[in-house]
């Protein structure tokens, strides 16, 4: 069952009104909630709660969505490639710059 993506997406593939490329196609599982958002911006918009980064030891949780073929993989699978394992779909490389926000 694929999970749901919370906030304002504008497509299938899990781009938000915050980032839209054609590389922007992740969702991440939140800490403080359990559930998916395409981006930071749309969980401070929609969630009740303010977020919270996922605690060190936490590199085999599931916590990434590929927005392309749906897959989830584990917050180490995600940090060591550039795209997808599944599909070769590639992720937008920015998103380093907000690793601090999602990952601790």
């Amino acid at each position: 069952m694929t999970p749901d993506v919370h906030g304002p997406t504008v497509d299938d593939h899990t781009r938000c009104i915050h980032y839209r490329t054609p590389l922007d196609i992740i969702a991440i599982r939140f800490a403080c909630c359990g559930e998916y958002y395409p981006c930071h911006l749309c969980h401070e918009e929609t969630a009740d709660h303010p977020s919270r980064p996922w605690p060190e030891g936490s590199e085999n949780v599931h916590a990434v969505l590929c927005g392309a073929c749906r897959r989830e993989l584990t917050i180490a699978e995600y940090t060591a490639v550039d795209a997808c394992p599944r599909c070769a779909a590639p992720f937008n490389p920015g998103c380093a710059a907000h690793h601090p926000i999602y990952f601790g």
